[in-house]
């Protein structure tokens, strides 16, 4: 763990205008620099860093944050993971706080692994590169397969050599640990010999998302039928077959870039569509997609496209693959191949503008691609047709947001020629069904609402607007707060008996607000908004004023994107107008004003719905309620319409 001292020593070195300035062009404008957004594609600069705020804030996309934050969203790494980043490139020594002996050991074996590992791949690189055995072999492959010198170094491929013992006996002599050698699938143990695992094989180095070799794919080059064609590393302590996708790490920047994944099924389709200028291109290597693949995937994108190879007879059988992309909420399209054809294979008769447009042109979504691909066997057959039509809403069930759902029941609609309401119904049975499942599986971490019927979209309540415009006038508090807690706001002194001011006092916004809404017991409803009002009501307690950057560099990423959004302005008034003698008032210049105004209408709001509460007691009041209820309305309306004078508002009713 990180000490919180060497957290705020990183915070306050790392400056963000040096950190985005690593992988974005900035340029100088006013008093902010501003580039083209790493998140999405523009051609128009609407990101913007401020060295004086210590924030990024891009317009287009609305990703914004610290130094901290923008490695953890570009490189995609936990907050441990970027605090270590920034430490490193700072040259800030991070003192681990102590760990139990259990957890060093653990930390030393995982670390070994990765060293032997890194080694592994050195050696079956240089093996490929620079012996007569390997480059006959396994460079000529690569060669024949079409790959680059520079596709080759950046995965990484090698060559193990076709002797039983090579590479073991390399590692002993370099004094790399026998156990750790057997413990990461490199080596096997025959009779206490210790034999390579991948003798004779060309290998395909498989990385974790920081880069780090975790386990290798081989690929035999013999044409024995009985020797397996591919065999890769067992499951170890850093390697889980199903947590990981081949190639993420060479293809995760470009998949934020391009906000969509392909996902195909090989290692040689990954490389030949990224040599082709496909970049955002992941293997499930060999294996039906799992939830944890997916759930990867997602960290960089919502959308997800499935490669198919045209004579693939294993199609049908994938789409469960589809129906878990589906579940996991993602947006699921596929694109399919000529017969005969497969990624690897077809990116080599195209360049890059002819493939891309190959791709756009044949993605379909996944109703249509059902529909397509096994419609043709159902034609003429009413039950089969039907049973095509429950395949495909089976899967519209899996999609948790309602939206989404019946846009594609009415796709279905219009595709099958079937009336809407009669898919509807086949639509909420799958969906009890699922629930009903769910239910008797027994998952303990199953915590899903009971299944309500889809129902037409309905205006919203004269209730629930109110909610919403309450919700409206707590964030304009907590923005205040956020952003003026440093400022002080003067108040007159008024003497009764002289009847007139005598003095001025200064008070603290934070001060201020949190007396004001705490002595009217005015409650936040909005669960983020209620946490931070927390917080200043706890550092009010302690006599304490917080920091701009408190927020913005908050340890809890809702809170500090809700600084920055608060703190980051896409326009800023030029000095040129004050040369002008032209007067432009800011909010800062009219503090007092706005804060009093925003406090009486959130109190207002508040009190419209006390006034609602009362009006529906009254209605079903006994007779020896009526009476003091009617008395609570009365003072409600009084205490209104005051707040409404001074508002300067029109009560309606």
């Amino acid at each position: 763990m990180i000490p919180k001292e060497t957290i705020d020593h990183i915070f306050e070195t790392a400056r963000v205008e040096e950190v985005v300035g690593d992988f974005v062009q900035l340029k100088k404008k006013g008093t902010n620099l501003w580039g083209n957004c790493p998140f999405h594609n523009e051609k128009t600069p609407s990101f913007s860093v401020s060295p004086a705020k210590g924030i990024y804030k891009c317009f287009g996309c609305g990703k914004g944050g610290n130094s901290v934050n923008f490695i953890m969203d570009h490189e995609q790494q936990t907050y441990p993971e970027a605090l270590r980043y920034l430490a490193k490139k700072y040259n800030i020594e991070i003192e681990e706080e102590q760990q139990t002996p259990e957890q060093m050991a653990e930390q030393t074996e995982r670390e070994s692994l990765y060293l032997v590992l890194a080694f592994a791949q050195r050696t079956f690189a240089s093996n490929l590169l620079k012996t007569d055995e390997g480059q006959s072999i396994g460079l000529s492959y690569f060669k024949e397969r079409g790959f680059s010198m520079e596709t080759i170094e950046k995965f990484g491929l090698g060559y193990c050599f076709d002797r039983y013992d090579s590479f073991g006996n390399k590692a002993l002599e370099e004094q790399y640990n026998r156990k750790f050698l057997e413990d990461s699938g490199l080596c096997l143990d025959r009779e206490g010999k210790l034999i390579d695992r991948f003798k004779g094989r060309v290998m395909f180095p498989i990385h974790n998302l920081s880069g780090r070799v975790i386990a290798f794919g081989g690929r035999t080059l013999r044409s024995d039928k009985k020797v397996a064609k591919y065999i890769n590393s067992p499951e170890t302590d850093v390697y889980h077959k199903s947590n990981i996708v081949y190639g993420i790490y060479q293809a995760k920047s470009e998949i934020i870039k391009k906000d969509n994944c392909f996902v195909v099924e090989g290692y040689t389709d990954v490389i030949s569509l990224h040599q082709a200028g496909i970049h955002n291109v992941v293997a499930s290597s060999g294996t039906s997609l799992t939830v944890e693949q997916i759930r990867l995937v997602k960290r960089y994108t919502n959308n997800l496209t499935i490669m198919y190879d045209g004579d693939d007879a294993g199609i049908k059988a994938s789409f469960r693959g589809i129906d878990l992309v589906l579940e996991e909420g993602m947006n699921v399209r596929t694109v399919l191949f000529p017969d005969g054809e497969d990624p690897d294979s077809f990116s080599k008769k195209m360049d890059e503008e002819e493939l891309t447009a190959f791709i756009d042109t044949n993605s379909k979504d996944f109703i249509q691609f059902k529909a397509q691909l096994l419609s043709e066997e159902a034609k003429g057959d009413p039950i089969k047709m039907a049973g095509l039509i429950k395949d495909i809403i089976s899967s519209i069930a899996l999609i948790p947001d309602p939206i989404i759902r019946n846009l594609y029941v009415r796709q279905c609609s219009s595709i099958m020629s079937m009336d809407e309401e009669v898919l509807m119904m086949e639509l909420n049975r799958n969906r009890r069904k699922n629930f009903s499942d769910k239910q008797r599986s027994g998952n303990s971490n199953f915590t899903e609402a009971p299944v309500q019927e889809e129902q037409p979209i309905v205006r919203k309540t004269n209730q629930e607007l109110k909610k919403r415009d309450s919700e409206f006038q707590e964030q304009d508090i907590i923005r205040i707060l956020i952003l003026y807690s440093e400022k002080e706001i003067e108040f007159d002194i008024w003497d009764e008996a002289e009847e007139k001011v005598v003095d001025q006092e200064k008070v603290n916004v934070v001060d201020f607000i949190v007396t004001e809404l705490l002595e009217d017991e005015i409650k936040f409803e909005n669960e983020l908004f209620k946490v931070v009002f927390a917080e200043f009501a706890q550092m009010f307690e302690e006599k304490k004023i917080p920091t701009e950057q408190h927020f913005i560099n908050h340890q809890n990423p809702e809170i500090s994107s809700l600084a920055v959004n608060f703190f980051a302005q896409p326009y800023i008034v030029s000095e040129r107008w004050k040369e002008h003698n032209v007067v432009t008032l800011m909010e800062e210049d009219k503090l007092k004003q706005s804060i009093l105004s925003s406090l009486n209408v959130l109190k207002l709001r508040k009190l419209e719905t006390m006034i609602t509460e009362t009006r529906d007691l009254l209605k079903v009041a006994e007779e020896e309620q009526l009476m003091e209820l009617m008395e609570k309305l009365n003072r409600q309306l009084g205490v209104r319409k005051v707040l409404a004078k001074e508002i300067g508002s029109t009560i309606l009713k």
